[in-house]
């Protein structure tokens, strides 16, 4: 009888296994073409796992051939990011959004900047040197996000089950605050796809 509680008690206390699903999700515009780097983050219900927010991807925005790289860059709420300048000329960075408004003046070739994003949004950044840069950063409060690629997808693994809100946002989406959400309903286990169009300014 000891032993059955012993048991029991073992059975109790050890931990569940987590329910988590992968959402798949596909952007395409008006006329059905793919949409990259629109930024898709999910929020469930139940909360995200505890513990930093850490994505795979460097806090890292770097000016290369006259053009920030990545062109988008997710990062969570209080990163740091680092702007090397791997030009041969130098960049003045700066954004006027309201998340986030600093300068980042004149460096040169093989030097580098940061700034610490502490609120969440958009964040569009510019060159005061150079007009034709543009790049953004959306500063975020959950792990589960991820931006599309060329052929207008995203993939999210790990999601908590259950019900969630999913949010789609890109510089031209034509909504408020250039975003939509919907509802999700994440499996326990296994892939749910979802093929979303929205419309482009």
């Amino acid at each position: 009888m000891k032993i059955a509680i012993v048991l029991a008690a073992t059975c109790l206390a050890a931990p569940l296994p987590a329910l988590a699903g992968t959402v798949t999700v596909r952007i395409v515009d008006a006329a059905g073409a793919a949409v990259p780097d629109a930024v898709v983050t999910i929020h469930p219900a139940a909360g995200a796992p505890a513990g930093p927010l850490r994505f795979p991807w460097a806090n890292a925005m770097v000016q290369r051939n006259i053009a920030f790289n990545p062109g988008t860059l997710i990062v969570p709420v209080g990163a740091t990011v680092s702007f090397p300048n791997q030009d041969k000329v130098r960049h003045h960075v700066y954004s006027f959004s309201k998340p986030a408004k600093f300068e980042l003046k004149l460096f040169g070739k093989d030097e580098s900047r940061s700034y610490t994003f502490k609120t969440l949004g958009a964040v569009a950044l510019g060159c005061n040197i150079h007009d034709t840069m543009s790049g953004f950063i959306k500063v975020v409060d959950t792990p589960f996000a991820d931006k599309t690629g060329s052929a207008g997808d995203a993939r999210i693994a790990g999601v908590t089950a259950g019900r969630s809100q999913l949010t789609i946002w890109h510089p031209r989406l034509r909504s408020k605050l250039n975003e939509m959400s919907f509802p999700l309903d994440v499996p326990a286990t296994g892939d749910v796809a979802k093929r979303i169009t929205i419309i482009l300014r």
